[in-house]
């Protein structure tokens, strides 16, 4: 949706979205539900999965604020720093997870 707004930061009319969905993420975690933190294979060339279900989220529209005066409310800064939020927390875990993976394989290659 980030990146939808800011294609459209220009277009008259436009209305900010954003997709809620760590209040639902929240829920399960506080009720011990993990175990519905599933995921789901979204394309067929994706290797198949055991388990798969959603969790719950909502896109909403932003219809209370007006950043131009074409009617549009898309906050430039505002986009641009939460993609820069996604794109870092993106690379953390890219770099958590690459880095056990390097772990499990340096151990293996000790064990010869």
């Amino acid at each position: 949706m980030i990146t939808a707004n800011i294609a459209n930061a220009d277009t008259p009319g436009y209305k900010a979205k954003k997709v809620e969905f760590e209040e639902e993420l929240a829920k399960l975690i506080r009720n011990g539900n993990t175990g519905n933190l599933q995921l789901t294979r979204t394309h067929a060339s994706h290797l198949p999965l055991s388990r798969s279900s959603v969790i719950p989220y909502q896109i909403t529209e932003d219809t209370d604020s007006i950043m131009n005066n074409n009617q549009n409310n898309v906050d430039i800064d505002a986009e641009m720093a939460g993609l820069a939020s996604n794109q870092l927390a993106y690379q953390f875990m890219i770099d958590k997870v690459s880095g056990h993976y390097n772990k499990y394989k340096k151990l293996l290659a000790d064990m010869k």
